[in-house]
């Protein structure tokens, strides 16, 4: 792979983790203040907005490198009526502004609660759109590895799949400010900490199921095609098998065997120590994990014809 593939690796990881993110912590946030009153919702995720902008920034500052000329970046939305490149574009610049705006008015509480919460929901959905945008583009018949329903469906399990675990991770972070700054008053913190960190497992073992069922039927349905199909198969268990396989350990050890102790912590008070440290652990084996999948959904790539 060129560097320009791999600035592809990185917006699009980037940009769905920043989507999931956004969208696990709007819900989060949701049942928090239904639970514990606006002002512990507020604490409890605020700050957690501070890593959200940036990520999708470094992803889209990454994607330049793809361009033969970044100075002609403008060029690509040029066609925003047939083609998913440049809504994909778009969105993603949508999705930039809005969150940002979202992200003044919930921190500065400029505007009514109402106000923030339509607001986050535009941001929430232009970034839905995004990653399926994402997925079409790549939905092309020239390349058969790419060319089947396991690409969007992937998209999005990485979206909410890096995006609930780095909330939990900046939940966790969180919750250590502000042990450092006020801890005399964090029982009910602790509380709605253990609660997310419990839902964000669920649905990170969840979600593996899913990895773990698409993945070896997109291999199997590529083997059992002509060629180009069989040769991207062949890369995955041949030239690229190890890589492969790491990537589904450390995927499943972050979602799903650390994904299971970090629930059994968040069931009983006193253990957020662990819980957040097993936390922490999940989010990154995860992250590289789903890096090395992105690696191989570029590194397999076979064209029909020229």
């Amino acid at each position: 792979m060129n560097v320009r593939e791999w600035a592809l690796v990185a917006f699009t990881i980037c940009a769905q983790m920043s989507v999931g993110a956004f969208v696990v912590l709007g819900v989060i946030h949701w049942f928090a203040a239904r639970k514990a009153g606006p002002d512990e919702a507020d604490r409890l995720a605020d700050r957690a907005l501070l890593a959200i902008g940036p990520t999708l920034v470094l992803g889209m500052a990454a994607s330049l490198l793809h361009l033969g000329n970044p100075f002609n970046g403008y060029l690509a939305v040029a066609n925003l009526g047939s083609s998913w490149l440049s809504r994909e574009i778009v969105c993603g610049v949508l999705f930039a502004g809005a969150g940002a705006v979202f992200a003044f008015l919930q921190w500065s509480k400029r505007a009514s609660a109402r106000v923030r919460n339509a607001t986050g929901l535009v941001a929430a959905a232009v970034g839905l759109a995004l990653v399926f945008s994402m997925g079409q583009v790549y939905l092309l018949r020239t390349v058969p590895v790419w060319n089947t329903v396991a690409t969007p469906l992937m998209f999005f399990v990485t979206t909410f799949l890096l995006g609930s675990l780095a909330i939990g991770a900046a939940f966790v972070a969180n919750y250590r400010y502000l042990q450092r700054r006020d801890p005399g008053s964090l029982d009910v913190q602790a509380g709605l900490l253990r609660g997310s960190l419990r839902w964000i497992a669920i649905v990170s073992i969840v979600l593996l199921g899913v990895e773990f069922v698409v993945l070896p039927m997109r291999v199997a349905y590529l083997a059992a095609g002509a060629a180009p199909a069989s040769q991207s198969a062949a890369m995955f268990v041949g030239q690229f098998g190890f890589l492969l396989v790491l990537r589904l350990v450390l995927v499943f050890a972050g979602a799903g065997i650390l994904g299971v102790f970090v629930y059994q912590n968040a069931s009983s008070a006193g253990r957020e120590r662990v819980m957040g440290n097993l936390t922490y652990a999940a989010f990154m084996l995860v992250l590289i994990g789903e890096l090395l999948g992105r690696f191989l959904f570029y590194a397999t790539y076979v064209r029909v014809g020229v």
